[in-house]
């Protein structure tokens, strides 16, 4: 019988081959992208100095009162707009995008494009 590799495997591995591609540097930090069943986290990293310097989620009570619901494209619109005006606020105009795995659609890519139209640059 064949036995399939589970998606979350495949989503980790995938992932893996992303990060020996690049990494986030002080100049440039890494926006990294995390989404579960319920929620999407996002947070943007500087890999020289294994820190990191912006997060936002909709686990936030800020985040989670603007929005309907936690895990829809609506949602992640609204989250890239949050991360990207704290890393402006924090003086980051341009990051390296990693989606972490997932595929770029849905609301990965609405968090990509929302952040790009707040003013981030990737």
């Amino acid at each position: 019988m064949v036995s399939k590799e589970s998606r979350a495997k495949v989503r980790e591995n995938k992932h893996r081959k992303i990060r020996n591609r690049f990494s986030g540097t002080p100049e440039r930090p890494r926006l990294a992208v995390f989404r579960s069943n319920n929620h999407m986290y996002a947070q943007i990293i500087d890999d020289t100095q294994g820190k990191t310097l912006v997060s936002a989620s909709t686990l936030e009570k800020e985040v989670k009162a603007e929005i309907e619901k936690t895990n829809n494209v609506d949602a992640a619109s609204y989250l890239g707009k949050v991360i990207a005006k704290r890393a402006l606020d924090n003086g980051i105009k341009t990051v390296v995008y990693d989606r972490g795995g997932f595929i770029y659609q849905g609301k990965v890519k609405a968090l990509a494009e929302a952040a790009r139209e707040a003013g981030l640059e990737f």
